[in-house]
């Protein structure tokens, strides 16, 4: 029961770390396409931001993913 307790503790961190990164992400994302409109940046730039922020958002749905599959499993012992 013990290392039960233990796998759903480190879920939870993980599912927090993931919220972190996709909240953290929109924000970066939401500021780089603010300061890039003001500074006139090429969208050469715009569009690398949009880049960084695409793998942020595929990275937590990856890892999201993992965490449902590890949940189900855990529900299943």
């Amino acid at each position: 029961m013990n290392e039960r307790l233990e796998r759903e503790k480190q879920l939870a961190r993980l599912g927090r770390v993931v919220s972190i990164v996709i909240a953290a992400t929109m924000i970066l994302w939401m500021g780089a396409q603010w300061l890039g409109g003001r500074m006139g940046l090429p969208d050469e730039y715009v569009f690398l931001f949009d880049l960084f922020a695409l793998a942020g958002f595929l990275w937590a749905i990856f890892v999201t993913f993992q965490l449902w599959r590890k949940r189900r499993e855990l529900e299943k012992d």
